[in-house]
């Protein structure tokens, strides 16, 4: 039974909201204090976040830096209805979704199924793709730059990725050359239409991915078409 940490500090949200998830064969715990949420994940055994923004002793978004200094665990943030820059922020951080408040819990089961069913897929795919520079390992969900020559620079070292990100570099690694629109982006990783901040989403993913690949560049810009892989195999 996947197992689900909520960090919101409202007392009357968690329990309904377990109820609700049992039925659908989710175990939700719910910290109504950061510090207390940080040390429960540290402590192992959960397989995403509900982490709200507006908390005490820290927003959302400085306990979301904690989590991702620690771990690549899928997080989803709830936000203020409406308030497009708490997203934007959220995604910046490393959030893998967003959910405005008040939300459906029936749209809250649908983005975490969709996020844990694309980290599952992606952990399943077997194999390693090698690049001038670039390695990415499947299996063990990691990436590793300045593996090979003539493009690696430097000694070889591992990079840190979110889960999305991870997803997003195999997804464009598995067919260089192929142009992928922001919209089949959204579709491959959110399993669900866009919604006005979309496009936005998709381009501040690429963005925080290319600045974790540098000093290479393999991620391009098509313009009015999308995002297209651009290394060489090696």
């Amino acid at each position: 039974m996947p197992k689900l940490l909520l960090i919101d500090d409202d007392e009357h949200l968690g329990p309904p909201l377990a109820a609700y998830l049992q039925r659908s064969g989710f175990e939700l715990v719910q910290a109504t204090r950061p510090s207390v949420g940080l040390e429960r994940l540290r402590g192992g055994g959960f397989d995403a976040v509900i982490l709200d923004v507006m908390l005490p002793e820290m927003d959302g978004f400085e306990a979301c830096r904690a989590i991702r200094r620690e771990s690549t665990i899928p997080v989803i943030m709830l936000t203020a209805r409406g308030d497009v820059m708490d997203r934007v922020v959220g995604l910046e951080l490393g959030a893998d979704d967003y959910l405005p408040k008040p939300f459906e819990p029936r749209e809250l089961l649908a983005r975490l199924q969709t996020v844990l069913r694309r980290t599952t897929a992606t952990a399943a795919v077997k194999g390693r793709l090698a690049f001038e520079g670039l390695a990415i390992d499947l299996d063990r969900r990691e990436v590793r730059i300045g593996a090979g020559e003539p493009a690696g620079e430097g000694p070889e070292r591992l990079i840190d990725l979110t889960g999305t990100e991870f997803e997003l570099l195999a997804l464009l690694a598995g067919t260089p050359g192929k142009v992928f629109s922001r919209d089949d982006i959204l579709t491959r990783l959110r399993g669900h239409a866009a919604e006005d901040i979309a496009s936005r989403a998709v381009d501040i993913l690429v963005s925080r991915l290319r600045r974790k690949l540098e000093p290479l560049d393999l991620i391009r810009t098509l313009r009015n078409a999308g995002y297209v892989f651009a290394g060489v195999r090696a």
